[in-house]
């Protein structure tokens, strides 16, 4: 007879098996994962606030009928400014902030953004405040752990956890107006928790909680720090967010390693155009659907997110040089951006 084959032989005298489960390693394992998200949340839990606000009621010509509402924030700086949501704040006519330890502040409306729903608020303080520290969201990856700290429905000082279950999504702003490289993740958020921190395993701050499906199980949303450190960045320069607007929608999409290695491009991705406005600056000068969008004055543009902070203020009302790869061409057209109405 011939002989049998081999995984048979393994099978009838015991092939080697995996060792059993041993409960003390699941037990380490839990505690180091307990241990990581305490020290996480060491490191913000006495910058995030609870912020409380007051409304004119609509249709109220007295101005003495009000309506409430609240949510949450954080502090970035020592000297007392708070990150939170626009829809929190936006339209308050009194603000108040609770710190962790109890301490109560009116706060003052630094600037207000409902195109990316983010505002900055600043408490006035004798002594430095803590505050927490900002990560980069462009570094982030799928599956990393994520801690949302905010006042659910009014419960101060709410721990979830879970992780960062995709990036790079789009959300529509109260305004209308998209929000872009969004990170979705299944730490648990409701009302309240808007304007809390999102926060990584060293306690970096990743994201502002920003929204939820009603009805859906697990699917949060948070919009990047990277999008929240440039509308700072404008909010501290001019009192509000001014963008330059070209009149395309578009969404990020990979560049081809040929076409990289043609073109001498650095960056692996672009912005795709799926709409060009009529009458335009983008359609003006020459913009097209299908185009990719790979730089603008030659600083490379790898997302929409890219686009829009390089779409800043001070590109409005000047030519600027766009680089698109359209086919297997490489072009530069010249485009004029205005302001975009607020």
């Amino acid at each position: 007879m011939g002989s049998r084959p081999r995984f048979i032989d393994d099978l009838s005298r015991g092939a080697p098996h995996a060792a059993a489960p041993n409960p003390h390693e699941d037990d380490a394992l839990l505690d180091a994962y307990s241990r990581t998200v305490i020290s996480a949340l060491e490191r913000v839990q006495q910058a995030v606030a609870f912020i409380s606000v007051e409304r004119r009621m609509p249709g109220d010509t007295s101005g003495r009928g009000t309506r409430g509402g609240t949510g949450s924030g954080f502090l970035f700086t020592p000297d007392g400014y708070l990150l939170t949501n626009s829809h929190v704040v936006h339209g308050a006519t009194h603000i108040r902030v609770t710190l962790a330890d109890g301490a109560t502040f009116d706060a003052d409306l630094v600037g207000d953004d409902p195109g990316s729903d983010l505002a900055v608020l600043r408490i006035g303080s004798a002594e430095p405040l803590p505050h927490v520290e900002l990560g980069e969201s462009g570094k982030l990856h799928v599956g990393q752990i994520a801690i949302a700290v905010g006042n659910p429905l009014g419960l101060a000082q709410t721990v979830t956890t879970g992780v960062v279950s995709a990036l790079g999504r789009s959300l529509r702003s109260n305004s209308g107006r998209m929000i872009y490289d969004v990170i979705q993740t299944d730490a648990a958020l409701n009302p309240g928790n808007s304007g809390g921190p999102l926060i990584n395993s060293t306690g970096q701050v990743i994201g502002v909680n920003t929204a939820i499906i009603p009805g859906a199980q697990a699917i949060c949303f948070a919009t990047a720090i990277d999008t929240a450190k440039w509308v700072i960045m404008q909010i501290f320069a001019y009192g509000r967010v001014r963008r330059a607007y070209i009149g395309v929608a578009g969404t990020t999409a990979p560049v081809s390693r040929r076409m990289q290695r043609y073109f001498g491009l650095t960056a692996v991705s672009g912005v795709r155009v799926v709409e060009v406005g009529k009458g335009s600056p983008a359609a003006l000068g020459g913009l097209r659907t299908d185009d990719i969008v790979v730089a603008i004055d030659a600083i490379a543009v790898d997302s929409v997110d890219g686009l829009q902070r390089t779409l800043d203020a001070s590109r409005i009302d000047r030519a600027v040089s766009v680089t698109v790869l359209r086919g297997a061409q490489k072009l530069d057209l010249t485009l004029t951006p205005i302001e975009q109405a607020s």
